[in-house]
């Protein structure tokens, strides 16, 4: 696959980042790419996206990172499909968020006095 057609079907899944397809070494058989979403200078998101061939086999690796320039990566996701690759990373945090969600549900409960009051 070549830059272009990696660039390609990044735009075509995540058309709502900008990405910049990074250079490779000759003999390499990966490709790298970063989208970053940003509002103003503020930086939102950066995804961060592999792909790998070995024997014939195809895989893709995503990682994001949450705000700012010099965010700290927070989760990766391998799968053999750039989609899968991007949903696994996505349920991932949906199913973090949710975790996160019934634990602050829980101790806004325990709060509360018998009776409603808080």
């Amino acid at each position: 696959m070549t830059p272009n057609e990696f660039r390609a079907e990044l735009v075509k899944i995540m058309p709502g980042y900008s990405w910049t397809v990074h250079k490779t070494p000759k003999g390499m058989s990966h490709l790298k790419a970063t989208g970053t979403q940003s509002s103003g200078f503020n930086r939102l998101s950066t995804l961060s996206v592999i792909r790998r061939e070995r024997d014939g086999q195809v895989s893709y690796e995503a990682k994001s990172a949450g705000y700012g320039l010099r965010a700290k990566w927070l989760h990766t996701n391998t799968d053999a499909s750039l989609a899968r690759a991007l949903r696994g990373l996505q349920d991932h945090y949906e199913y973090t968020a949710n975790t996160y969600r019934s634990h602050a549900s829980a101790l806004k409960v325990g709060r509360q006095v018998e009776g409603g009051a808080a």
